[in-house]
């Protein structure tokens, strides 16, 4: 007897934490009394689904066992229409959000598909393995399950929550998570009722017992895993656990490790924000879903999010230059129209988040929006994702336009390729939004959004852009195009050698030929005296040249005041890009204005 869990991820890196526990929960439960052979099946929604079929014939299950979400609907439907011509003897259970809040509709539409798994599934399978193990146990008597008994669609007691201390640790082999996130829960459960979330159906907040924390947390830092994404919905809502993981964090740091938490940040205590201000560059990582800054649709969706608290906070956190935070907008709520939403873009942008996350509203099964569709005219899409495609504050036409700003936002704000040239070119617009919405009218024009121009040619998109732009001396029309340009292409070269030692010279960057012997006499010197480049003794000047890169600048396109960044120097300076040093929250290069004695 064997029994296939079969996770479909979004992605190669990602792992699903749900099969892992399910199969450890059965390990550990049985106590080494006999189980059916339990095997774990991954793949992505990338393979194709031939290829998924056939590798899941030749595994021969007698039970397969789907975990299903909104990104793997579809290709686990489409797999159950196969299945049962290849395997026509095995049953197939379901599980997961996706399949937990329309069973009954689910089995009718699927008759191959033998029961669904409600909720959380570690006990339900278990016991689901002892009645194929032929323990005598019935299906009725497990509670939490939609099972079909020849005609009839029966349905059990629900099942009470689960201790998750009493969850097994998934971890222990971490061979088969390398190059993977690692994902880890130290809750279950949220206390807010935001209503397009299915967090908020279950209220009650469940902490593992912080003593098994802490040892699961050392074994991620002892093995020194590169990155832990905690899963908990609301990490900080209990404060002295969240403390107590965030000082142990802080005092047991192996230098290498990077935890990721989604946080309420308006709630965040002072001694929170004290522990995290002492905590290395890229230890943490903070996502936080601001969502909407309108207070009608705040208070629409039951959010009770303090936005002027919360910007303080981002604000705060963001002066230690130690955390990357990350911000979230969803389009599409009640309330939010269009001009509502520039507005709360505007506000969240001037966060100066790391990362600004521009997602659109989905209408989750369970979730408590679902029941308000008719009220707000939503109109979504009928298969994964469910996103919203028009509102009655909000017409699809004006929804288009955000997916257009929102490839704009990936590709130019989160990207970081381009930190010190994006705010000279906003000088050009009322605000930022105003700015991605006309870069994502120049893609349209261009026609950039069916062929998108590679990483590098980005560069010199921006620059084009530019160009187009009234970032220009209108009394000397010719200076200041002149002048604009050689402002932009200076930034663009900034941007890019901070980032990357370029072996081929980008087509915008300035003629460095008569530059030669200054730069030259520059390393010539440092290969003496070592003035900036302390950490090269062991290199002569031609290697210290290949490992690092020098500049020429007319413009002090680095400066944090924009009015400085765009001021024509008297005359020239170098700058030098030193890639063994970068910082470890961006990346970015360490950068040496060379004044002075070589131009």
């Amino acid at each position: 007897m064997k029994i296939l869990l079969t996770a479909i991820n979004a992605k190669y890196i990602h792992s699903n934490p749900a099969v892992y526990s399910l199969r450890a929960y059965a390990l550990d439960a049985a106590k080494g009394c006999w189980l059916p052979e339990i095997e774990l099946a991954e793949y992505t929604i990338n393979n194709r689904r031939e290829e998924i079929l056939a590798d899941i014939y030749k595994k021969k299950p007698d039970v397969i066992a789907f975990s299903c979400y909104i990104w793997n609907w579809s290709m686990v439907s489409s797999l159950l229409a196969e299945l049962p011509k290849v395997l026509p003897e095995t049953e197939i259970w379901l599980g997961g959000p996706e399949v937990s809040y329309n069973p009954d509709e689910l089995l009718q539409k699927y008759p191959m598909v033998k029961g669904i798994m409600i909720g959380e599934g570690e006990e339900t399978f278990y016991e689901l393995t002892q009645y194929y193990g032929n323990s005598g146990i019935k299906l009725d008597e497990i509670n939490g399950i939609v099972f079909r008994r020849q005609e009839a669609i029966v349905q059990t007691d629900p099942r009470e929550l689960t201790d998750i201390s009493k969850l097994p640790f998934l971890y222990e082999d971490l061979e088969q998570f390398e190059n993977k996130i690692i994902y880890y829960e130290s809750s279950r459960g949220c206390p807010y009722r935001c209503s397009y979330c299915l967090s908020s159906i279950d209220k009650k907040v469940r902490l593992r017992d912080i003593e098994i924390v802490k040892r699961e947390l050392q074994f991620f830092l002892d093995n020194k895993v590169k990155q832990v994404k905690f899963v908990d919905r609301t990490f900080n809502c209990n404060h002295e656990h969240a403390k107590a993981i965030w000082q142990y964090l802080l005092e047991h740091d192996n230098g290498t490790t990077n935890f990721h938490f989604e946080i309420e940040a308006d709630i965040i205590s002072e001694e929170e924000l004290e522990i995290l201000a002492k905590m290395r560059p890229g230890l943490a990582q903070m996502e936080i879903g601001v969502q909407t800054v309108n207070p009608m649709t705040l208070q629409e969706i039951r959010r009770t999010t303090n936005t002027e608290k919360l910007r303080k906070v981002v604000e705060r956190i963001r002066a230690g230059h130690n955390i990357h935070v990350h911000l979230d907008l969803i389009a599409g709520l009640p309330y939010e129209d269009y001009d509502s939403f520039i507005h709360s873009f505007n506000e969240v942008y001037n966060m100066k988040p790391e990362q600004l996350q521009l997602g659109f509203l989905k209408i989750l099964k369970g979730a408590y929006m679902q029941e308000k569709v008719a009220d707000y005219e939503m109109q979504y899409l009928d298969t994964p994702p469910y996103e919203v495609l028009s509102t009655k504050w909000l017409p699809y036409d004006k929804v288009l336009l955000l997916k257009q700003v929102e490839e704009m936002v990936e590709l130019y704000y989160n990207s970081n390729q381009f930190t010190y040239t994006l705010p000279i070119l906003q000088t050009v617009f009322p605000d930022a939004f105003a700015m991605y919405r006309s870069l994502a009218d120049f893609y349209q024009e261009k026609g950039y959004f069916l062929a998108s121009p590679a990483r590098s040619y980005r560069y010199q998109v921006l620059l084009d852009f530019a160009m187009s732009t009234e970032l220009s001396n209108k009394e000397e029309p010719d200076k200041g195009r002149s002048d604009k340009e050689d402002l932009i292409r200076q930034a663009l070269t900034f941007d890019l050698y901070l980032r990357e030692n370029a072996k081929s010279r980008p087509g915008f960057a300035r003629d460095l030929s008569i530059y030669k012997e200054p730069i030259r006499a520059f390393y010539e010197k440092e290969a003496e005296e070592f003035c900036y480049l302390t950490e090269y003794k062991n290199y002569d000047s031609r290697q210290m040249s290949k490992m690092t890169h020098m500049e020429i600048f007319d413009y002090p396109v680095w400066e944090d005041d924009i009015s400085k960044k765009m001021q024509k120097r008297d005359k020239p300076c170098m700058v030098l890009f030193d890639y063994l040093c970068r910082d470890a929250l961006t990346y970015e290069a360490r950068y040496i204005v060379v004044d002075g004695e070589f131009l």
